[in-house]
């Protein structure tokens, strides 16, 4: 079984360079939602980061059902990442200052110092991920090799990970 930090590690590497992420929450009657968010990442903890508004849906989602998933896809690395954890909202102007960007402007354009904006951790429980060749080469061998071989894992990995002892 591998490491926490290994795991973490593996993680990151496998969502770097996917800025946008799709975080599922549970909605008041039960129905699961999901919807962008810009993604900063896993920090040395191990937790997702995410800017957000205060006053949307998802952080009440969030403060009444933290269970959420965070999914990542990158086409064109035939890249796929499926996270489960826990989120909470937080409100932390230093964190917020290092995660900020001028990109962020477009969604909040009241920039850094908007009063109503907060942070979203999501502290990673596990995760699945499924990483194949990319490009148009990577793709036409994959798709030979699994003609040839009748086994689509053939040239892909997919691993499934426990992250927090629970």
């Amino acid at each position: 079984m591998a490491r926490k930090d290994d795991s973490l590690k593996k993680l990151g590497a496998l969502i770097e360079g996917i800025d946008i992420a799709m975080l599922t929450t549970r909605i008041g009657d039960g129905r699961m939602l999901s919807r962008p968010l810009r993604s900063h990442g896993i920090d040395a903890d191990g937790a997702l980061w995410f800017i957000t508004d205060r006053h949307s849906h998802k952080v009440e989602e969030i403060r009444l059902q933290p269970q959420v998933n965070v999914a990542y896809a990158g086409h064109d690395r035939n890249t796929y990442v499926s996270i489960a954890g826990r989120a909470a909202v937080i409100f932390d102007k230093a964190k917020l200052l290092e995660l900020w960007s001028p990109v962020m402007m477009v969604f909040y354009p009241k920039g850094i110092d908007d009063p109503d904006l907060c942070l979203l951790r999501v502290e990673i429980d596990s995760a699945e991920y499924w990483d194949g060749p990319g490009g148009f080469v990577g793709e036409a061998l994959y798709l030979a090799m699994t003609a040839l071989t009748r086994d689509p894992a053939v040239l892909s990995e997919n691993e499934s990970m426990r992250i927090s002892p629970r």
